[in-house]
């Protein structure tokens, strides 16, 4: 994270909620600039009652179709692997292909949020696209572990890229007060994949092959891209990009460092000690160090407005992602569920999620940025504390079930307000640059908070779950004794 941008004497690309100008933000948004571009969306404001209608109704539905494909991808994987890793032979590898491209996806998202600030948002959304093909072509006629690897880099890289241009799409084309809204649909084409993904990629591979789990989506992306593409052309002069925002190689290197880091200290919990806990320490370190520079100025100290909305995305992040996996394995282990059972727990949080983000889409301004962070915030310190009493004192698992549920319904109300927020504060040349902050900073906060779990339940003796739960409580009242900071100084 970060307190000061860039490195090597690299000055900052955005600054304090406050609008001024930097080498890197060149464009401040100034109140005169806000209103500007208010009157530039007013014709539209009447006539659009939502996201998915005129004149927003192809380019909605073919930014959510992208979202649903990314994502179906990526949860598709979590079902089919261990059949990969039988039929090439790479069980050994088993690990390395969810770690790679949550790695790859941090470089992908700082290249990514560079280049729409210099060109707009359309170059790498294509590009990003392009890349995904053909990472599905290579992952999906691999013949050896190696390959798929490859295949898994490409998926992270381009996957995580194209969030970025969709987030500065929707800054600049949608009027601010459809912007919730627009944010809720995209959790909500995320989160669908959760459920029936993993269910129909078994089926898709039990049926045909594992390989068409990767083919097929080819077929489909080509015409979700189109749907997207084709509204954005009519109004090209709307996301063009400012060539004056230089290319931050600089940036670009600290992102490679940082995604070593990541990928290093996921894998240290597999290493035996004391080299485990060298390379955690070692790697935690290097994740703060190298991700400073890819980070708006202030992240690291929780500074008012937009870091602080940045730090507080890493800390719910950390707190719920590192308690989901963890769950079906206690209703799996200590209440003998079958998986499928055990599963149900997920989904009911995933459709809690997508609820919620709808509520507070229709909400509005009714409920600001920071109440929406601070409830959600609130009822996911409630739900894990409520899970960790599960485990701790072996209560009833359905008490476990309804307590997740109310965690991803926190989420589902505070997530989209992040990415409101975040960019009502950005310049507009740095749209780019704060949109993969806070898609990097939650990767980051999932993959340590998920290491450092590992790692705290192996040094408790019979500590399993109790443990582990309990470092995500910790987390979350971290995340609601800042909530409040969300809201930027007037």
């Amino acid at each position: 994270m970060s307190e000061k941008i860039g490195s090597a004497g690299e000055p900052a690309p955005t600054r304090e909620p406050a609008a001024t100008t930097s080498e890197h933000s060149v464009i401040p948004m100034a109140e005169g600039a806000a209103s500007a571009e208010a009157s530039a969306h007013a014709p539209h404001v009447a006539a659009a009652k939502g996201p998915l209608s005129p004149p927003y109704r192809w380019l909605s539905a073919g930014m959510y179709a992208i979202i649903f494909l990314a994502a179906f991808e990526a949860m598709a994987v979590t079902t089919i692997m261990p059949l990969v890793a039988t039929d090439l032979d790479g069980l050994s590898w088993f690990a390395l292909a969810f770690a790679v491209p949550l790695a790859a996806g941090i470089i992908g998202m700082v290249i990514a949020g560079n280049w729409t600030d210099r060109a707009g948002p359309l170059p790498s959304l294509i590009t990003s696209a392009v890349v995904f093909v053909i990472g599905l072509l290579v992952a999906g006629t691999a013949v050896d572990m190696g390959v798929f690897i490859v295949g898994r880099f490409l998926h992270g890289l381009s996957g995580a890229a194209v969030i970025v241009p969709l987030y500065v799409i929707v800054a600049r084309i949608y009027p601010e007060a459809l912007r919730a809204r627009v944010f809720a649909g995209f959790a909500a084409a995320w989160v669908i994949p959760s459920i029936v993904g993993p269910a129909i990629a078994g089926l898709i591979a039990e049926a045909f092959s594992w390989h068409w789990v990767f083919l097929g989506v080819i077929g489909l992306l080509v015409p979700a891209a189109a749907m997207m593409l084709v509204p954005i052309l009519k109004v090209l002069d709307r996301v063009q990009g400012d060539p004056r925002v230089p290319w931050s190689i600089g940036r670009v290197g600290w992102a490679v460092l940082t995604a070593g880091a990541a990928l290093a200290l996921s894998l240290s919990k597999e290493l035996v000690d004391p080299w485990r806990w060298i390379v955690a320490a070692a790697a935690v370190a290097l994740v703060v160090v190298a991700a400073r520079p890819l980070m708006p100025a202030g992240t690291l100290r929780a500074a008012r407005g937009m870091p602080a909305t940045g730090l507080m995305r890493l800390i719910v992040a950390a707190a719920f992602f590192a308690a989901e996996i963890y769950l079906p394995y206690l209703f799996i282990e200590r209440y003998d569920f079958a998986p499928s059972l055990a599963g149900i727990a997920l989904t009911g949080a995933g459709v809690s999620w997508a609820v919620a983000s709808w509520l507070q889409g229709r909400l509005g301004d009714r409920v600001s940025d920071t109440q929406a962070v601070q409830i959600g915030a609130v009822v996911l310190a409630v739900s894990l504390v409520t899970v960790l009493l599960v485990a701790a004192f072996t209560l009833s698992p359905w008490l476990g079930f309804v307590a997740w549920t109310f965690a991803g319904a926190g989420m589902g109300f505070m997530y989209p307000r992040f990415s409101v927020a975040v960019l009502k504060l950005s310049p507009v040349s740095a749209q780019g640059f704060n949109s993969a902050a806070l898609t990097i900073g939650e990767s980051l906060g999932a993959s340590v908070a998920l290491a450092i779990t590992a790692i705290a339940a192996s040094a408790v003796a019979g500590g399993a779950f109790t443990t582990e739960f309990a470092v995500t409580v910790v987390i979350a009242f971290v995340a609601v004794a800042l909530a409040g900071r969300v809201r930027p100084r007037a």
